[in-house]
């Protein structure tokens, strides 16, 4: 079975989660003494980086990425807007 295309999209959530996380919910939460956006959205960010991680070293060996291939694809779980890089880099299938 190919987890390539449950992998683009894990990472397309997790990185959007990510996203919101840190330029809506912590600002909320710090100048807005406001924590819920942070309680609604770190479970399921938390949820989306465990099956990014898990997808993608699971996916590795079906598209054989090198140790430094893979260790970019896991780093890029905790840049902001790292998982649309290793989209763009590593998940798309070019012809």
């Amino acid at each position: 079975m190919n987890l390539l295309p449950i992998l683009r999209i894990v990472a397309l959530f997790e990185g959007l989660s990510f996203i919101l996380l840190l330029f809506v919910g912590v600002p909320l939460k710090y100048f807005g003494e406001d924590e819920s956006i942070v309680k609604i959205l770190g479970m399921p960010h938390g949820i989306l980086f465990v099956a990014y991680v898990i997808l993608a070293l699971l996916v590795r060996s079906d598209e054989k990425w090198d140790l430094k291939s893979t260790f970019l694809i896991l780093l890029s779980s905790i840049l902001p807007f790292g998982t649309f890089w290793a989209d763009f880099k590593f998940f798309r299938k070019r012809n």
